[in-house]
């Protein structure tokens, strides 16, 4: 194994001069897994840095999977990103901190969600992110993730359940479940 290839995770399986691959059986946990990967089994070094927004669970305490939240349907991620949108990040962090550095809280969260963006080409390499961790320097301001749809909520629980389901964009959305 060549030493400079060990990015995160996955990476590890590339060859010394490989950057990027295409599998035909996706393997892995889903819930921080690229999207380029779990939809077409292309993986790359920028893939494996998806699976770097974990640092969410951590800050938050809570999982990304199997997530819920009375105002939304989104996952972690999503609700990470709709409270970074409207500036109350703080509000993610698990209520069980009692006492933390601010500052230091909003940087793994930024950099949380730097690692999980939509684009392979916008998320920052490990290096970066290990930079980007360990300095007070300004950070890039994060784009939408990846996965960043509403779940649909059971017949029950919805609102159009006496009109009939309704979507405004067309899209479903299918949970992935590992073998």
């Amino acid at each position: 194994m060549n030493p400079k290839i060990s990015d995160y995770g996955m990476t590890r399986i590339f060859g010394g001069d490989q950057t990027e691959a295409n599998t035909n059986r996706v393997a892995g946990t889903y819930d921080y897994m690229a999207p380029e990967y779990a939809v077409d089994g292309l993986f790359s070094m920028k893939s494996d840095i998806f699976s770097f927004g974990v640092v969410l669970e951590i800050v938050s305490g809570k999982k990304n999977r199997g997530f819920s939240h009375p105002d939304h349907s989104h996952n972690l991620l999503g609700h990470a990103w709709k409270l970074w949108m409207e500036e109350r990040s703080l509000e993610l962090v698990d209520n069980m901190l009692d006492s933390f550095a601010t500052s230091e809280v909003l940087r793994c969260i930024n950099v949380g969600l730097l690692c999980v963006q939509q684009g392979l080409e916008d998320r920052p390499n490990m290096s970066s992110v290990v930079v980007m961790l360990g300095s007070e320097s300004s950070l890039p301001q994060p784009k939408q993730p990846g996965f960043f749809t509403e779940r649909n909520m059971p017949e029950t629980a919805s609102s159009s359940s006496k009109h009939g389901s309704t979507s405004v964009n067309e899209m479903s959305t299918s949970l992935l479940e590992p073998r």
